[in-house]
């Protein structure tokens, strides 16, 4: 897989010209360079990165903040998948030293997924510039989370240099975090699609925080705002190359299909395309008729959305050389299709066809599901048989609700500045 994310990323580079020129917005880092990156000058800096802190000609953030006159980078920190992007979901990551500045690494997704002390002790500033890709579940605003929280213990500042949700800022889908089920892919009380800036997150955050500690330190988070950027771009829009934000994520349209099937992706008795040249683009498994699971997905008339019978052999997971059978999901009109909702409307139409199998029941846990959900509630929903538009009618609902919830935390308009 590592050898595909090299290839992706050369010829992202053979292009950079030709994007470069196209490119409407800035993203946090080409901001803070532009500004001399006056904010940081005379501090000690430790950055959370990883391969998609780069500006809009790919120079990485880390080469910025090490060649910026009057600033000091000390230490770097990795996410999931680390700081080169090289590790698999869920795969611990250990400290190590960057070979390229001498600097140490400090990983988040080993011994600890929160800065400790020990980490801040030396910094003043603590930045972060990790590209997101638009959904809950996804760690890195999990891990930002856990920055912000540890520099508000510490009474280091915290800066996020913001970048595109690559879903837009407008869509809001899913199940919403139900209380008391915290977890590390269940970080934010949120919608599953939230339509939210790393930035944005950051700000309701550190409002949740101040709430609870009124007396934090006043300039705690500061966001560095994009510029040209608006709520109705998508990322393919913005005219930026993309760098993948993690192994199975190539491109920003993949963003969108794991909107669309990262949640039932969790249960061992499905395959997403994950091992496959189509990663989160499918939905098969050994137990489904092609034709029959596509004729009643179509039949359903979900907007935005048709489904193709398609057949292949995943290279690895739980049907590694085995030949899956189910459908590819084409997406026809953004403007119209509720990604979240197409992987319930495919569990709901396994159910009704292949009422034997029991996907849950057969699956190696439920942990992640649920979690990822939001919580059980979702899952038991559909075990217990209610009717399926039910559930998504209070999704929609509260989807709506949530726009006012967010209003004061959003940094950017639908109109470009």
């Amino acid at each position: 897989m590592i050898w595909r994310i090299l290839l992706l990323t050369c010829l992202v580079l053979e292009l950079a010209p030709a994007v470069v020129a196209e490119s409407r917005v800035k993203t946090g880092i080409d901001v803070l360079a532009d500004d001399d990156y006056e904010p940081l000058a005379g501090k000690r800096v430790g950055l959370v990165t990883n391969p998609t802190g780069v500006d809009s000609r790919l120079r990485s953030t880390v080469d910025h903040l090490a060649k910026a006159k009057d600033v000091k980078l000390v230490a770097l920190f990795g996410p999931e998948h680390g700081v080169y992007g090289d590790e698999y979901a869920g795969a611990k990551v250990g400290n190590a030293k960057d070979p390229r500045t001498g600097l140490p690494i400090h990983s988040l997704y080993g011994g600890t997924r929160k800065p400790t002390s020990a980490m801040l002790q030396d910094i003043d500033v603590l930045v972060l510039d990790l590209q997101d890709i638009g959904s809950r579940s996804y760690t890195y605003i999990s891990t930002m989370q856990l920055c912000l929280r540890a520099c508000a213990e510490n009474h280091v500042q915290f800066m996020v240099l913001d970048r595109p949700n690559p879903l837009g800022g407008e869509r809001i889908e899913g199940p919403w975090h139900q209380p008391s089920t915290y977890s590390f892919v269940n970080a934010f009380d949120v919608p599953y699609v939230h339509g939210m800036t790393m930035g944005e997150l950051a700000k309701m955050e550190e409002a949740a925080l101040r709430k609870a500690y009124p007396n934090l330190k006043k300039d705690l988070l500061k966001v560095v705002k994009m510029r040209g950027w608006d709520r109705n771009m998508t990322f393919d829009e913005t005219g930026l190359p993309w760098v993948p934000t993690s192994p199975h994520i190539p491109r920003p349209a993949t963003a969108f299909f794991y909107a669309a099937t990262g949640l039932v992706g969790e249960l061992s008795t499905v395959s997403i395309g994950v091992g496959y040249p189509l990663p989160f683009e499918t939905i098969a498994a050994p137990w489904i008729d092609a034709d029959e699971f596509a004729a009643a997905l179509n039949a359903r008339g979900l907007p935005g959305v048709q489904f193709r019978p398609i057949h292949y052999k995943p290279f690895y997971g739980t049907y590694k050389g085995l030949t899956v059978h189910g459908v590819q999901i084409h997406i026809v009109d953004l403007n119209r299709v509720n990604l979240v909702e197409i992987q319930f409307q495919a569990l709901d139409t396994m159910k009704k066809l292949y009422p034997s199998i029991g996907v849950f029941k057969k699956a190696e846990s439920l942990e992640l599901f649920d979690q990822t959900s939001g919580g059980p509630s979702t899952r038991r929903w559909i075990e217990s048989g209610r009717n399926l538009n039910d559930m998504l009618k209070q999704w929609r609902e509260s989807a709506e609700q949530f726009r006012d919830t967010r209003a004061p935390y959003l940094l950017y308009d639908t109109g470009i500045f």
